[in-house]
């Protein structure tokens, strides 16, 4: 392992009276740092969907060509959360966090200075690879973070919240987008650098904030501060895991943890084959301006915010912290306002925005959920291994098919084709998620 990403060494332990005061202190500091900083991850994820337009129109690129280049993000994403996430469970996140945002806006600033960044499908893919890769240290060491500053009873309030951050980054970047074309003359390449440029400073900003686990800090476990141990928590869930204990006494055989890595791969197909074609579609069918659909890219992310909210607190209040029914029922909502947004008629654009912004208001929520169950099936020193592999199947399997199958689906079947999948992959998360609910049942009888 790299010198640099060890986990900071235990620190003499703080005196008793000045715990609590510490630990209200850093933990506001440390959300700011993960939740900034993961929107600063956002701010350098998408922005090749703001382009694609263009690329099909003034250099010729076919849709299904694109969505192949544009795979590229999601195969390296997939992988390096799985195996970077192996990493990350075994580093200090401060400099793990601020080196993989670094070196991913590094990659947006190549593609949009560099004219041969754009000239091939090759280069493209290339250069997006790179970028999703660095991109997969984002999630694994937030998830570090928040399981070992905050105990199981707080965890969904807090996950669900820190989860808006890729709403709020990804959000901006269309308005990034109109700013950049407006202070370079219509430049679309703007899409790439005007975000990488904020990126760099959400880097330095991680870097002065964040800190490791409450031990590198004089503190004691977040558990034994507020006496809330899991069921089957023990003093060792404290000690460092090996690459090999972590993969196969925790995550191989973890039944639960596979039924939702497979529902995951549906949803981020939905996810992004809604976002990342949003810009195409609105401007192909619907006759969208870019500024229009730009605004639609930004109402649609935002829109997950207070969706995200609320389907943490079902979930928490509700269903008594039992993830998957507040997953299916927000599904379900997603099937229909998938249907609406494929069958609206033309020239009905407040319906297609609606439909637009009903589904990011939905479908960030059982996201949400998928990453909170993972965290809650393992051992926190392997959380960002379980993490990843959600992220594997979510990324590899559904946003690799949202891009490149969906963009070769809608090439040779048009956009109804196109849908059809959409719609059958909501069908099939939801009776994955049907599946996982044997968790209740094993809790039920415990």
């Amino acid at each position: 392992m790299i010198e640099l990403f060890k986990p900071a060494p235990h620190q003499p332990a703080l005196p008793a009276s000045k715990v609590d005061s510490h630990y209200k202190k850093l933990r506001w500091q440390i959300f700011a740092g993960i939740f900034i900083g993961y929107a600063g991850y956002y701010l350098v994820r998408k922005n090749f969907s703001l382009a694609m337009p263009y690329l099909i129109n003034e250099m010729g690129y076919s849709r299904g060509d694109l969505g192949v280049a544009l795979s590229a993000v999601s195969i390296a994403y997939g992988l390096s959360k799985f195996l970077m996430g192996n990493v990350s469970d075994r580093s200090n996140p401060r400099y793990f966090l601020a080196t993989g945002l670094l070196m991913s806006a590094l990659s947006m600033f190549v593609m949009g200075l560099l004219p041969w960044a754009t000239q091939s499908i090759a280069s493209m893919f290339i250069l997006l690879f790179l970028n999703g890769w660095f991109q997969g240290m984002g999630w694994p060491a937030c998830g570090r973070t928040m399981v070992h500053w905050w105990s199981k009873k707080e965890r969904g309030s807090i996950v669900a919240v820190w989860n808006i951050a890729h709403n709020v980054g990804g959000g901006l970047i269309g308005p990034l987008f109109l700013l950049g074309m407006y202070l370079s003359n219509d430049d679309w390449r703007s899409a790439f650098y005007v975000p990488a440029a904020g990126a760099m400073l959400v880097v330095a900003f991680i870097l002065l904030i964040m800190k490791d686990t409450p031990q590198s800090c004089g503190l004691p476990p977040i558990e034994e501060h507020l006496k809330d141990y899991p069921k089957d928590y023990k003093k060792d869930h404290e000690q460092e895991l090996t690459a090999k204990d972590i993969f196969f006494k925790h995550i191989l055989h973890n039944k639960l943890l596979w039924y939702i890595a497979i529902a995951n791969a549906f949803i981020y197909l939905i996810r992004y084959g809604v976002l990342d074609w949003a810009p195409t579609f609105l401007s192909e069918t619907k006759h969208f301006s870019v500024d229009k659909s730009s605004w639609a890219y930004f109402l649609y992310e935002w829109a997950g915010i207070p969706g995200t909210l609320l389907c943490g607190w079902i979930s928490d209040k509700v269903f008594k912290g039992r993830r998957a029914p507040a997953g299916i029922v927000f599904m379900l909502l997603v099937t229909v306002a998938v249907l609406v947004y494929w069958l609206n008629p033309e020239n009905n654009p407040a319906i297609e925005m609606l439909a637009l912004i009903s589904i990011g208001f939905l479908i960030y929520g059982p996201v949400m959920l998928i990453g909170l169950y993972a965290l809650e099936l393992v051992p926190k020193k392997a959380a960002g291994t379980a993490a990843g592999l959600t992220g594997l199947f979510g990324y590899l399997g559904g946003a690799v098919a949202a891009n490149a199958i969906l963009g070769y689906t809608v090439d040779f079947f048009g956009w109804n084709g196109g849908f059809i999948l959409l719609t059958a992959s909501c069908v099939l998360s939801i009776i994955l998620l049907a599946m996982s609910m044997q968790h209740i049942k094993r809790e039920a009888k415990e």
